[in-house]
């Protein structure tokens, strides 16, 4: 029953921590290196334009939902301007407002976004589009493209796909040549198209935005087409009718609203600006968590003060640690001096470096166990000759960064950062188990607390793990399930299996 009960309490670890893993991975987007880099741009708007008499007032659109990216940061840069951000149904415009200016002016608006691909389309459904008014002849037209369409569609995603491949046909019908006689430029023939599609009553809209490279001094608009099928908007090539949207395309406005309103000046001018650089992953996955209000971010340990993150990049390590203590103990069979002794020496090598570190910890013991021996001739009581170790121990350690600093031999000062009452402990211990056993026993101790020291230095030092744990910390609760696991191990240690091998066979 017992068993059955740490299985099940290991399970429930293990999936706890599993979920809350793949949620801040997933949906969060905490990355799972330290360099992870993701590719942001910033993208600038510089409204020209000449003032009048009166009062001046700029509205400009700027985006709101737009696949495929997330909005990190937008700023105004404008001299003397009232600056604000106003929703206007689903649209959103940027206001700059002002009393009384002369000559011509500059105003800037700025988006910083990055690549994301949790950031899907939100809008709501619309209703079903009032048929158009349309005049004739052009309204015959429209009837019968409609018709020819619909015959060979089964719904709105396959009739708009249609339509725009016989729209484009290279050898166009009369029909089609009376609507586009008129559609000059690639906006106007989007408008066309919209104006069918609501003839079909399917509801569209021209989206319009900007395709993202390397560096852009002169970004264009690019129309496209987007079609609601009754449950989602999907986006359409005007061109062929492929259901697609461009590489990085960041959608700036919808509908078919100029972009930029002037009142109070004239002669308003638009010019797009493109910049891409890099940021950390995890910078951008804290601010779009932060935005999102999520208690997993707030009572995370970024919420700590910088000293206090360094601290714990540490102490996270060392269940690690003690798992690997766990592993080389009861599965592999090596004896060691206490149980979280070689943790901590582990932990000591961080600093040192693992060759110096060993060195250094080999000198202390050798030298501390010599003087246990000779204060061994004067018969003190247990807790006055481990305080008597503990104050050679620290001249010990003073002695020798004072004598490698005299060498030039920096290394020797990183030795105060062994802990002084292990190796204390380690030094009484090893000196019981020299007399009672004999120094065969103490020696093989030593290396295996030694050994398991390096093993767990090992893997607590690589940057990668660290990183993971502090980032997911709730994966300690996959270590503890396995150290629980662990708990109940009563089989052959594979140091055993050479001496119980013909029980086995």
């Amino acid at each position: 029953m017992t068993r059955r009960y740490v299985i099940i309490l290991a399970a429930l670890l293990t999936a706890a921590g599993l979920a809350v893993f793949f949620y801040k991975w997933q949906v969060l987007g905490f990355p799972l290196s330290d360099n992870q880099q993701t590719p942001t741009w910033v993208v600038e708007t510089a409204i020209e334009f000449d003032t009048g008499p009166g009062s001046i007032k700029v509205n400009l659109q700027i985006p709101t939902v737009t696949p495929g990216f997330k909005r990190l940061d937008e700023y105004a840069v404008s001299k003397n301007y009232g600056f604000g951000v106003n929703y206007v149904g689903t649209r959103r415009e940027a206001q700059w407002t002002v009393r009384r200016d002369s000559g011509a002016q500059t105003l800037y608006y700025r988006i910083v976004v990055a690549e994301d691909r949790n950031e899907e389309q939100t809008d709501i459904t619309p209703p079903f589009p009032l048929p158009p008014v349309i005049e004739e002849p052009l309204k015959t037209a429209v009837d019968v493209i409609v018709e020819q369409v619909r015959e060979h569609s089964a719904d709105a995603a396959s009739f708009a796909t249609e339509l725009l491949r016989y729209v484009n046909d290279p050898s166009p019908d009369a029909n089609v040549e009376l609507l586009l006689s008129d559609a000059r430029g690639r906006a106007e023939f989007v408008r066309t198209m919209t104006m069918i599609l609501a003839s079909a009553r399917i509801p569209a809209r021209m989206i319009r935005g900007l395709q993202l490279s390397n560096q852009q001094s002169q970004a264009d608009i690019l129309p496209w087409l987007e079609v609601h099928d009754g449950d989602s908007w999907r986006f359409f090539n005007p061109a062929n009718g492929e259901e697609s949207l461009p590489d990085r395309y960041l959608i700036w406005w919808r509908g078919t609203d100029p972009l930029v309103r002037l009142e109070g000046g004239s002669n308003a001018n638009v010019n797009f600006a493109v910049k891409r650089y890099y940021l950390d992953t995890m910078d951008i996955a804290r601010k779009r968590a932060a935005e999102s209000d999520s208690l997993l971010v707030e009572f995370s340990l970024f919420s700590l003060p910088i000293k206090v993150q360094a601290v714990y990049g540490v102490i996270l390590m060392i269940p690690l640690g003690a798992l690997i203590v766990v592993l080389m103990r009861n599965v592999i069979g090596i004896v060691t001096f206490g149980t979280f002794m070689p943790v901590l020496i582990a932990l000591s090598f961080r600093e040192t470096q693992l060759l110096r570190g060993i060195v250094l910890f080999a000198l202390l013991v050798a030298l501390g166990l010599s003087i246990r021996f000779l204060l061994e001739r004067l018969r003190l009581l247990l807790v006055p000759r481990l305080s008597a170790v503990l104050v050679v121990v620290v001249l010990l350690m003073l002695f020798i960064s004072i004598l490698t600093h005299k060498l030039g031999i920096e290394t020797g000062l990183s030795i105060a950062l062994f802990p002084m009452v292990i190796i204390a402990m380690t030094i009484e211990r090893m000196s019981v188990v020299w007399e009672e056993s004999g120094a065969a026993v103490a020696m093989r101790n030593a290396m295996g607390s030694l050994t398991v020291a390096i093993v767990a230095y090992l893997v607590m030092g690589m940057d990668w793990l660290e990183h993971l744990i502090f980032t997911f910390p709730e994966l300690l609760l996959l270590v503890l399930a396995s150290v629980i696991l662990l708990g109940r191990y009563t089989g052959y240690r594979l140091s055993e299996l050479k001496r119980f091998k013909s029980l086995a066979n």
